[in-house]
């Protein structure tokens, strides 16, 4: 038990020994009496551009916290029980065989750390490659248009968030975040992801974070297997009973399904053994970019250069009038570049990437449109699937057919005439991009809809609309297109002993909450099994 202390707001030029000074004077103690406190949140309130704040939570441990609290009648100074912890009994029935993990994401990952460590020994299988071998096969195929489709910016250790920003942020409040960011501090993220408001890691460092969970795993007992592809799965009677992998039947009654948005042929499978499926909504459109400096402008106006401030981030929200669509900014990456993230030939899409420094030329983030069923047809519960893959197809083919990135000005766009030569704004996409009319690789609604949306998102940021920001085609795997339904257990509806899980089973959004989802169902399997050697 701890008290915490908000809204303790410091200013850009304060010392950060201040805080202690603020913190003693809202408890109303001497400075002496507190020997011990910790920031838990850091955030940044730069509604006044002219005064920016930097405001804080604070985690203090006292004696009589109770009484101290109630005599204070502060509300923002409150007991803060909110710490992980497991609050579960572990089952009594045996396993027959080792729990599968499939697919090394954040949701696959935490569900086999947390498997291993309360000793289920878990077989882990990713169809990728380990993340230093898939990192040379990604900068090769950015370099070449050589296209490996089962390791990729998609798969491979680490999943899609990988090469990604690395955000931590997540809207759910669920007390095993604070489990899961500790633990990526425990095995190689920076410390201050435990309390910024906006928290990221970059793809830089997260990298030597999904090696050290890997290693941890396997030292607790748990087995990894990379280029390991989940070609099918047997059942008897309603149940799961086996995996195959690569050609191999691994026999299996409990199997954690964390295979990402972006597993297409894992989804045609599955349906064809009966797991239930249904479409869902998701989202497309254009990664746009920006001067970093004209973001930092606008969010931070005359402090844009002050030491204390990182590049700035912006999250941009519309209701587009006349297709009646959301347009919205998505993936938001400061200093950061876009990258290709195909996973199929013959299909383009493209994602954006930081490193942690955030110190790149240009800020990126997707813009993209809401799709929903009624815009595919719902008859099949793949149709979303199917829909995305057109519009890849389109847009590699607009490309050149060799995965060449189809860009286009953004005062172009709106005109609907093709650029043909840039302004202030250097593409980060490499090496290979053309200009192109992104018209021809997207729905008419979703260009209609961008369009109402630009000239809103100019208002809110000024030069949002600039006629030389860039817009890079075609962003598609903002979420999954389906979710696999599954029951009050976590498990498949049509199939006991399969829990489907994370992203790519349409229950989260990010980082944090697939990594949620994921130890959720791992206490599922925990609720009805002991461990091994128990």
């Amino acid at each position: 038990m701890t008290i915490r202390v908000n809204n303790i707001s410091l200013g850009l030029d304060d010392d950060i020994s201040l805080l202690k000074k603020k913190l003693a004077k809202k408890l109303k103690l001497k400075e002496s009496k507190l020997e011990k406190y910790k920031i838990i949140k850091e955030s940044l309130d730069a509604r006044k551009k002219n005064n920016i704040k930097l405001n804080y939570a604070v985690e203090v441990n006292l004696e009589n916290e109770e009484e101290l609290v109630a005599k204070l009648k502060d509300n923002d100074v409150r007991i803060d029980t909110s710490k992980y912890e497991p609050d579960f009994e572990m089952g009594s029935e045996e396993l027959k065989h080792r729990p599968i993990v499939v697919g090394m994401g954040p949701a696959g990952l935490f569900a086999a750390l947390f498997l291993a460590k309360k000793g289920y020994k878990p077989l882990v299988v990713e169809r990728g490659e380990d993340v230093d071998s898939r990192t040379k096969r990604v900068e090769k195929f950015w370099k070449t248009g050589e296209l490996n489709s089962n390791s990729n910016v998609q798969f491979g250790e680490g999943g899609a968030g990988t090469f990604s920003d690395g955000k931590l942020t997540t809207r759910i409040k669920d007390r095993r975040c604070d489990f899961i960011l500790e633990a990526l501090v425990e095995h190689g993220a920076p410390n201050d992801i435990t309390y910024k408001g906006k928290p990221h890691v970059g793809t830089d460092i997260l990298k030597d974070v999904v090696k050290s969970i890997r290693e941890e795993i396997k030292a607790l007992g748990g087995e990894v297997r990379f280029n390991s592809l989940l070609s099918g799965i047997k059942t008897e009677n309603g149940r799961l009973v086996g995996a195959i992998v690569n050609g191999e039947e691994i026999p299996c009654e409990e199997l954690i399904l964390a295979i990402g948005h972006s597993s297409r042929d894992t989804y045609e499978m599955l349906h064809n053994e009966g797991v239930l499926m249904i479409p869902k909504a998701f989202a497309m459109g254009v990664r746009i970019e920006h001067l970093q400096s004209l973001i930092n402008e606008n969010q931070y106006g005359e402090c844009n250069r002050h030491p204390k401030l990182n590049a700035a981030e912006y999250m941009l929200t519309y209701q587009a009038k006349e297709k009646n669509r959301g347009v919205y900014s998505f993936c938001m990456c400061p200093g950061g570049v876009v990258v290709g993230a195909s996973s199929e030939e013959g299909r383009l899409c493209v994602n954006g990437m930081s490193y942690h420094a955030r110190d790149k030329e240009n800020a990126n983030a997707a813009m993209v449109v809401t799709v929903s069923p009624e815009d595919f047809g719902s008859e099949h519960p793949l149709a979303g699937m199917y829909f995305q893959r057109h519009y890849e197809e389109l847009a590699y083919k607009l490309g050149g057919g060799d995965y060449t990135v189809p860009v286009q000005l953004v005062g172009d766009f709106l005109e609907d005439r093709v650029s043909t030569k840039l302004g202030r704004v250097t593409p980060s996409v490499g090496p290979k991009y053309a200009f192109r009319d992104l018209r021809q690789c997207l729905p008419d609604f979703v260009v209609e809809s961008l369009k109402e949306g630009l000239k809103n998102f100019d208002r809110k940021i000024k030069g949002y609309a600039a006629e030389d920001s860039v817009m890079t085609g075609i962003e598609t795997r903002t979420s999954a297109p389906v979710t696999l339904k599954r029951t009050e257990n976590l498990e498949s509806e049509t199939l006991k002993g399969l829990y489907p899980a994370g992203e790519g089973a349409g229950f989260a959004g990010g980082i944090i909450s697939a990594a949620v989802d994921g130890m959720k169902v791992a206490e599922k399997i925990m609720m009805k099994y002991k461990p091994f050697n128990s």
